[in-house]
């Protein structure tokens, strides 16, 4: 098996990543076969994935530059992934240069990518911490750097919650970060949901079965599940809708709206009273 130059020394290469998998979804490079292999699986039975994934990246972008015409500046990416075009830092700073944002991620690949990218960039930078343990994202130097947690900062969980089960508590894990923000911050998050899929929740269960195969099970959860996770913030208008539904700008996203998987799971932005 051929190891890319930019693999970090260390990476299992035969080991497919949830990171590695979005990378390849959105037509990345930073994905190994095995990484290529468990997306195309996943994609016998949900053919629309990469429209997902875009459906995801655009609403992020919107987001942002909702939050920063708000007036929050400071960002807090959690489950980040590996950079591609049009990721947060680059939003946020085309509408207010001043901008600073703080990846975090755990998987070392997605780790050493940002890093690169971001290598020289003062108000940016990746944190490896992992969700599970919001202390370890809360204390990282790179926060402590770079975000002043006594003014609103907006928290993107963008596509990650649903890769941790209820065992690990991600309704505690969101609750801690929630407390250590100050108010006016933003939670700006996604998560998948057999609600919206145009398939069966059969067929849509095959893309379940790899994730879960692979060690990282992907937990679908409903609307009152995901509303769980807004306890403590106020949802802004639209509330809890389909991805394109949330303030839709045409003709700039990068996913037709008309295409059925688009409005897969749910998209929503809260903000801490």
């Amino acid at each position: 098996m051929d190891r890319p130059a930019w693999a970090p020394p260390g990476i299992d290469i035969s080991v497919p990543s949830v990171s590695r998998i979005y990378d390849y979804y959105l037509g990345g490079s930073h994905n190994f076969e095995v990484d290529r292999q468990a997306a195309r699986r996943a994609m016998e039975f949900m053919p629309g994935l990469p429209k997902i994934m875009q459906a995801n990246r655009a609403f992020m972008r919107r987001a942002v530059r909702y939050a920063v015409a708000e007036g929050v500046t400071q960002f807090l990416d959690v489950g980040s992934g590996i950079p591609t075009f049009g990721n947060v830092h680059e939003v946020a700073r085309a509408a207010s240069p001043q901008a600073r944002v703080v990846y975090v991620d755990h998987d070392p690949v997605a780790v050493a990518h940002s890093r690169a990218v971001l290598a020289g960039d003062e108000l940016s930078d990746i944190a490896a911490a992992d969700l599970r343990k919001p202390r370890s994202i809360l204390h990282s130097p790179e926060v402590g750097r770079l975000l002043d947690l006594d003014r609103p900062v907006a928290l993107l969980l963008v596509a990650v919650l649903h890769f941790l089960e209820d065992a690990d508590d991600p309704y505690g894990a969101v609750a801690e970060l929630r407390d250590a923000l100050a108010p006016g911050s933003l939670l700006i998050l996604t998560h998948a949901s057999y609600e919206g899929i145009p398939v069966s929740e059969e067929a849509a269960g095959g893309t379940v079965g790899v994730y879960r195969d692979m060690r990282s099970p992907l937990v679908m959860r409903t609307r009152e599940e995901v509303t769980r996770f807004f306890d403590g913030f106020e949802t802004v208008e639209p509330g809890l809708v389909s991805m394109p539904a949330w303030r839709p700008e045409a003709p700039e996203d990068d996913t037709a709206p008309e295409d059925p998987y688009a409005f897969s799971g749910f998209a929503g932005v809260g903000r801490k009273a």
